[in-house]
C-alpha cells in the first residue's frame, strides 16, 4: 500500500504554520485541505481533548457564519495526533489567502466569552469535554506566535 501524502510530511522539520495539505477535484469543483499546525510535532506536547474540543465547536460557529467563506466551509476539525485541526474550503487556494480569515478565526476564540455553541447534551455527543479558557490561551499563543509573524517557511511544508 502506497504512504498517503500527508505521511510523507517530515514532521521532525514541521513548524506551527498554515500549509495547504491537498487539493481534490470533486467533478469541477477543487476543495483544499489546510493543515493548521499548532504545536510543533515531536517538540511540543500536543493539544487537550478539551481545548481541542472547544476549539472545534468555536472555529465550526465562526467559519460557517462568516461572510466570504461560511459557504465555502466543508470542515474544521482536528487531526488525531492533536498537533492542529484541517480546514476544508471549496476552491482552489493556497496558505497566504487564508492567513486574514485565520487571523480573525483565532481573534474570535482568543476573546470569546459566553457560552461554547453546541456544548449542551442535546447538541453534542461529548459536550462535558471542554475547555474555554485553554482554548482562548492556545487561540492567543497561535495567533501572537505565529499568524502574526507568518513567513514563507511557516505557509510551505518544509522539504
Amino acid at each position: 500500500m502506497e504512504k498517503i501524502a500527508s505521511f510523507t510530511i517530515d514532521h521532525l522539520k514541521l513548524k506551527p504554520g498554515v500549509y495547504v495539505s491537498r487539493k481534490d477535484h470533486v467533478a469541477e469543483n477543487v476543495i483544499t485541505t489546510f493543515d493548521i499546525r499548532i504545536t510543533r510535532p515531536n517538540f511540543e506536547p500536543v493539544l487537550n481533548t478539551a481545548e481541542v474540543h472547544t476549539i472545534e465547536h468555536l472555529a465550526a460557529t465562526y467559519l460557517r457564519n462568516n461572510k466570504d467563506f461560511g459557504s465555502k466551509t466543508v470542515y474544521f476539525g482536528p487531526m488525531g495526533c492533536r498537533t492542529g485541526f484541517y480546514l476544508l474550503l471549496a476552491g482552489d487556494y493556497e496558505s497566504k489567502n487564508i492567513v486574514e480569515l485565520l487571523k480573525g478565526l483565532f481573534e474570535f476564540i482568543k476573546d470569546y466569552e459566553g457560552d461554547v455553541p453546541g456544548a449542551a447534551a442535546k447538541d453534542c455527543g461529548n459536550y462535558l469535554d471542554m475547555n474555554l479558557p485553554m482554548a482562548k490561551y492556545v487561540a492567543a499563543k497561535y495567533l501572537n506566535e505565529v499568524l502574526l509573524k507568518i513567513t514563507e517557511d511557516t505557509l510551505v511544508y518544509p522539504v
